[in-house]
């Protein structure tokens, strides 16, 4: 099959930064290509049209088109137009886009299937955080959702929360995200750092950032020498304004608690493996997902981890087999069960030998690029 997926970002460093949903698609669009699939990936809000080669994925980049108040037309008319002519030349047979603003609302191709797969829309983020969300937002996505001639949903939650605040009855096919189980994998020689805790991913309100300092206070109480390491990039706080959420966060931790902390910003993507084998404990204390690669990406490297027990959770982690899972305001219990895996091994390598089984048996790249290249061929 010849299959194009349509996203605003995509790991590599000629398109820019990327984030769960570019990383995805990448380890979708590999997972495809060992299966012998032609993979396209149309990268729209690019600085220049172009098409290169990554390992084999072929990647367009389209430049978008400026013109006050006729933007939005503009690039989805452009976008309409390439995939018209690359399925015509017979050179794509399927297009996957996200669910994130609705970028398909009012493209419009000749006979070559749309397909959409929620990651969470930005209506979704909202309701999930309580906050307002942008009308043109909503719209677009909705619209976008009801033209789709398929669905697929990361987790059986997102699906279930998008067809309430859209007031749809849409079925969608549940297929998660998957990642490289070669690349994460556990390295014997490599044993982590005692008494360490990391959290990756962007330094974000909805990811449950303010949260971390409260809980990493009452650990420090339990022993003075517990590390915490952040990674990822610094995001703007969309409640307050501040720019910095490491701002907002530093205040937060108690004087001995923030001495034990090292914030190392964006690492590269090949370099993060080192700091998951480092860590003793994993924690993600998040808000707000739809199925995030990140805690994956842990339990596939083996490690214990602690995560929020909302909604998509239990489609990760089963509590108490290969995780714990703790909603992020209950501060004491959640830190009680990050100090439980820090002073018992042989508990963190149970967990740990678990996560990985569940990963190679549901996230493996291999096995999401089958679920989804049925999916794909139903649609045909």
């Amino acid at each position: 099959m010849k299959i194009a997926f349509l996203t605003p970002e995509y790991p590599h460093a000629t398109t820019g930064k990327s984030g769960g949903i570019g990383t995805s698609i990448r380890n979708l669009s590999k997972g495809l290509l060992a299966q012998q699939q032609k993979v396209l990936v149309l990268v729209y809000g690019q600085p220049k049209d172009a098409v290169f080669y990554d390992e084999g994925i072929e990647i367009h980049q389209i430049k978008n088109i400026k013109l006050k108040g006729l933007s939005w037309w503009l690039i989805r008319k452009k976008i309409e137009t390439k995939i018209n002519s690359l399925y015509q030349k017979k050179q794509l047979e399927i297009v996957e886009a996200p669910d994130w603003t609705g970028i398909t609302s009012f493209i419009q191709t000749k006979k070559c299937p749309i397909v959409i797969r929620l990651h969470g829309t930005d209506t979704y983020f909202c309701h999930l955080e309580q906050r307002p969300v942008k009308w043109i937002n909503k719209f677009h996505e909705k619209r976008a959702l009801k033209k789709a001639n398929g669905l697929i949903s990361v987790s059986a939650y997102t699906a279930k929360v998008t067809n309430q605040i859209f007031d749809l009855d849409k079925k969608f096919a549940i297929i998660p995200n998957g990642i490289d189980t070669d690349l994460f994998k556990k390295e014997i020689e490599n044993e982590p750092l005692e008494q360490t805790i990391l959290y990756f991913g962007s330094l974000i309100r909805k990811k449950g950032l303010l949260e971390l300092p409260y809980i990493f206070n009452e650990v420090v109480k339990q022993h003075q020498h517990v590390k915490l390491v952040l990674v990822g990039a610094d995001v703007r706080d969309i409640k307050t304004g501040n720019s910095s959420t490491w701002e907002l966060m530093q205040p937060l931790f108690d004087v001995e608690a923030l001495n034990n902390v090292t914030y190392l910003g964006v690492v590269p993507y090949a370099d993060m493996k080192q700091h998951i084998t480092e860590a003793s404990v994993c924690v993600f204390p998040s808000f707000a997902e739809a199925l995030p690669v990140s805690w994956i990406e842990a339990m596939a490297m083996e490690k214990a981890i602690v995560a929020s027990n909302i909604g998509w959770a239990k489609e990760v982690i089963d509590n108490e087999i290969n995780g714990f899972i703790e909603h992020p305001i209950n501060h004491k219990a959640y830190a009680q069960k990050i100090w439980e895996l820090l002073q018992d091994e042989e508990l963190r390598a149970k967990f740990g030998e678990a996560a990985r089984f569940k990963v190679e048996q549901y996230f493996s790249q291999e096995v999401v690029a089958k679920q989804s290249l049925e999916f794909y061929k139903g649609m045909i």
